[in-house]
């Protein structure tokens, strides 16, 4: 397991220490709050949708206004939208998000306050080409991205304007995927060949991001970057931009960008974050908001300075090595299942319906279970489970005066790796577990979720939703959007823009009413290529804009219908998932949904 770097300790909060960068009259990094963004949707060359949905967002609280510049004739419009914004006393910072165009990059620089490049594809080629490059083609690639990229570091620094060089996982160039994989570790690398870049011609005003769909991934590659950063030293420092991208809508894409962002957050790192959602713009302000003041209201609540090791690899993800046990005839612990837990109270409201409700219904009931509760500070107490001859199920009390994540992951550093752990959202405070449905989900999500991403847990237990429906519902999407358990379908689906070419508000409702049935399929909703075939290397199958009207559909990433008219691409995908055997025709029964909600 390789040294812990990525943040200060497992179990005490302290943000990352980063110098501040200007966007500008927004500092994002140093002594200031952690910042909110989020992106318009509509065309750029729609200069009144574009002033109207900018003064929209800024009007609920966003704090950095993101629009997309394709060609060099959207950037150029920039300049009319941004006189546009000013006009009207909207002084909120302009971002240019720039792919595949450095001439669009030079353009929109003229006129904004900060350019979003993405390194994959900038000044570099995918086409999933295999082919091994020699150190000194490899260098003299470099060279050629030095050359593309070395004019928009120096009108940057000559305006006097931010860069983020945002690293998508989806999007990661030829020659980074043969030399480094498609990985975190390629993620970062190809952030830091352009960082080097900036640095050799003394520009220093740019944020770093690390994106990914997988939430698994993008907190690997956000803590190895930061590792990185603080192994390259001091000077070294710089601010952090968080998002789970393609996260998709609804339920499943809060819970997915809880997970990523949330435990970054939680860690110390962050300094700017943004929530990408399947739905119009403003719907992600609150969420982002409420994230981050799930951070602050947390943090105050840590171990003090505690020497233990680290139970996980940071940048790797292996669950924990756990005994099986069994209660009730239920297994858990080692390879089985990771299990959803209910107190009895909430097992008794719907004891009449279980059998009716598939993969949603509980499997162990808490105090039944022979569940052991333990503060991890307690030395007495470890002792003694460690002492035991047999596997123990144990968890961390409710009333410790402990952050969840701290809390369990301590538990998990003492306790011997075969004893099995539940996993809980929250004590039984009322005031730990959020005052409406989102707050409560978003903390289950960052907790829980966080945890099973570092491998820890072999049960969960949400306790924070008093509803019994809506608990058994959130426990199983929170295991699916961290990856732990497949019980339905997984979609990956990019948020709006003005690169989109339909609407994917409709288009998601239309594939989702057509394959919500297909459990454990996984398919992507790609407004446009930019992310669109490397994000689908991770999917069964993609559903892409090709051109105005038109759509690709992939099988993993690979594109084998082309220029299919929209009216027919959801048949034409439903009969693409028949060829490749995927197919089973929807129950006629009352959803698993229905049934609990």
């Amino acid at each position: 397991m390789r040294e812990l770097l990525y943040c200060k300790s497992p179990f005490v909060y302290q943000r990352r220490l980063t110098r501040e960068v200007k966007v500008g009259n927004v500092g994002i990094g140093g002594a200031n709050p952690i910042r909110v963004q989020s992106m318009i949707t509509c065309d750029t060359m729609d200069t009144e949708a574009s002033i109207r949905e900018t003064i929209e967002l800024a009007k609920v609280g966003c704090e950095i206004v993101r629009i997309t510049a394709p060609t060099v004739k959207d950037a150029r419009n920039l300049e009319n939208i941004v006189k546009g914004l000013r006009d009207r006393s909207c002084d909120v910072p302009i971002v240019a998000d720039i792919h595949f165009k450095p001439e669009a990059a030079m353009e929109a620089a003229k006129w904004v306050e900060k350019v979003r490049i993405n390194p994959g594809n900038y000044a570099d080629s995918k086409k999933f080409v295999i082919r091994e490059y020699t150190d000194e083609q490899y260098a003299a690639e470099l060279g050629r991205i030095r050359e593309r990229f070395s004019p928009l570091v120096d009108l940057c620094k000559k305006r006097g304007i931010a860069m983020r060089i945002g690293t998508n996982h989806g999007s990661l160039s030829d020659r980074i995927l043969n030399r480094y994989g498609d990985t975190p570790l390629g993620m970062v690398e190809s952030a830091l060949e352009f960082a080097r870049i900036a640095r050799d011609f003394d520009y220093h005003d740019f944020v770093f991001s690390m994106k990914a769909s997988n939430p698994k991934i993008m907190i690997a590659a956000y803590r190895l970057l930061v590792a990185r950063l603080n192994e390259l030293g001091p000077d070294w420092n710089y601010p952090i931009h968080l998002g789970v991208t393609e996260a998709g809508e609804g339920e499943d894409a809060r819970i997915k960008s809880a997970i990523g962002i949330g435990s970054l957050l939680a860690d110390g790192i962050g300094d700017t974050i943004r929530v990408s959602l399947t739905e119009d713009s403003p719907h992600e302000i609150p969420v982002a908001k409420a994230l981050i003041e799930n951070i602050n209201n947390t943090s105050n609540s840590q171990l003090s300075t505690f020497n233990s090791q680290l139970p996980f690899d940071p940048f790797s993800y292996q669950r924990r090595a756990t005994e099986k046990i069994a209660h009730d005839g239920v297994k858990l612990g080692g390879d089985e299942l990771i299990r959803v837990v209910v107190r009895q109270a909430n097992f008794d409201k719907i004891a009449h319906k279980i059998d009716k409700m598939g993969d949603y219904k509980p499997e162990i009931v808490y105090e039944t279970a022979n569940i052991i509760e333990v503060d991890p500070r307690d030395d007495s107490a470890i002792a003694r489970f460690n002492a035991e001859p047999n596997p123990q199920f144990v968890t961390v009390k409710d009333d410790v005066d402990l952050a969840v994540i701290p809390a369990f992951r301590l538990l998990a550093a003492r306790l011997q790796a075969r004893h099995p752990i539940l996993l809980k959202d929250c004590g039984l405070r009322i005031a730990d577990c959020g005052k409406d449905f989102q707050e409560r989900l978003l903390l289950a999500s960052t907790n829980i979720g966080s945890l099973l991403c570092d491998g820890i847990g072999d049960a969960i237990l949400v306790q924070g939703e008093k509803a019994p429906g809506q608990a058994l519902r959130l426990s199983y999407n929170m295991l699916q959007g961290a990856g732990s358990r497949i019980f339905k379908t997984d979609y990956v689906a990019c948020p709006s823009c003005g690169r989109t070419l339909f609407n994917l508000q409709t288009t998601t409702a239309k594939i989702k009413a057509a394959t919500l049935h297909l459990k454990g399929v996984k398919i992507a909703i790609m407004g446009c290529i930019v992310n669109g075939p490397g994000e689908m290397a991770d999917a069964d199958f993609g559903y892409v804009g090709g051109a105005p009207g038109k759509v690709n559909l992939y099988v993993g990433k690979t594109a084998v219908k082309f220029n299919i008219p929209e009216a027919e691409a959801v048949d034409r995908l439903q009969d693409l998932i028949r060829e490749h055997g995927k197919w089973i025709e929807p129950a006629s029964a009352i959803s698993t949904v229905e049934v609990v909600s």
